[in-house]
């Protein structure tokens, strides 16, 4: 009764998120709430180094799909629909055309990334809670498929790697964008970094059950604080991956474990927006001139995304 906290991380974590983010999602929050508290569901990303030929028809007999090329797909219907319009010279065709244009400029990075990249990530259909079997090994040993929350490859996909871009995953543990970015095939040079040492030994874990010994050396793993990576590699990197440590709402929402809205980590969490304004510049000294770089966080709140990118 004198340790136990009166009220518990996760209740705190629901209450934040319930006055935070009703404001700014509006009507849209009571099912965003719902999705947060429900049981997570994973994508299954294929290892493109493994021999796994045999697996997508076995997950297409389960019923999932390749979310990445199904994407790309209906979002090319949806513009040769609009193109048909505007040919035919009606109004509504060009209104739809204009906003295709939009659509188009506004995703390209994530649809040439499509295009270009063999990343597939299968996952279940809504309402489908079917669990992924556990990842098998091939014939040298490497796993045939990763599972992560399939949402994590977005900013993978938005960072649109090119074929032999430097790149840097500036807080790269456990390593499922590290190993995504490896997906593409496009890495020239691949440096993942992360300030913890016991999350960098799994992101180490990844990638020798997942990337063979040859794709292995063009990776570097370090352990240094991404606040000061300017100092170690500055202006080198073509694409640079700055996915800041955030609030992590779903777990938040769920967890007692390492939960950031335990009283003892108040002040952790207050500083957090200021930790990703450093990484965040720290990742843009990081780049050559005319480089990219994309940061992700997965948190809701403002304050850690649109408020440091601003």
């Amino acid at each position: 009764a004198a340790t136990a906290p009166r009220i518990p991380s996760t209740r705190l974590a629901l209450h934040h998120l319930d006055t935070s983010c009703s404001l700014h999602l509006g009507a849209l929050w009571p099912s965003v709430r719902a999705g947060l508290l429900c049981e997570q569901k994973y994508g299954a990303l294929l290892n493109n180094f493994a021999t796994t030929d045999h697996v997508p028809q076995e997950l297409e007999l389960l019923n999932a799909t390749d979310f990445v090329s199904e994407a790309l797909q209906k979002v090319q219907q949806w513009q040769q629909g609009a193109a048909r319009g505007c040919q035919e010279g009606s109004v509504e065709g060009r209104t739809v055309m204009q906003a295709g244009m939009m659509t188009q400029a506004e995703m390209s990075p994530l649809l040439s990334a499509s295009i270009s990249s063999k990343i597939k990530c299968y996952t279940f259909p809504r309402g489908d809670i079917t669990r992924f079997r556990p990842a098998r090994p091939d014939a040298l040993g490497l796993l045939d498929y990763y599972l992560m929350d399939a949402a994590s490859l977005l900013p993978v996909l938005a960072l649109n790697v090119q074929l032999d871009d430097f790149v840097l995953d500036l807080c790269a543990a456990p390593g499922g964008k590290t190993l995504a970015l490896l997906q593409t095939g496009f890495c020239g040079h691949l440096a993942a970094n992360d300030i913890s040492i016991s999350r960098t030994k799994r992101l180490y874990q990844i990638l020798h059950s997942y990337v063979p010994k040859e794709v292995r050396e063009n990776v570097s793993v370090t352990s240094y604080d991404g606040r000061d990576w300017d100092h170690v590699k500055g202006g080198t990197f073509h694409k640079v991956l700055v996915d800041v440590p955030c609030t992590t709402d779903r777990h938040s929402a769920t967890e007692e474990e390492n939960n950031i809205f335990h009283k003892r980590r108040t002040k952790e969490r207050q500083m957090l927006p200021m930790l990703q304004l450093q990484l965040l510049m720290a990742g843009i000294l990081a780049a050559k001139p005319g480089g990219e770089v994309v940061y992700s966080t997965c948190s809701l709140s403002p304050l850690q995304n649109e408020c440091v990118v601003e």
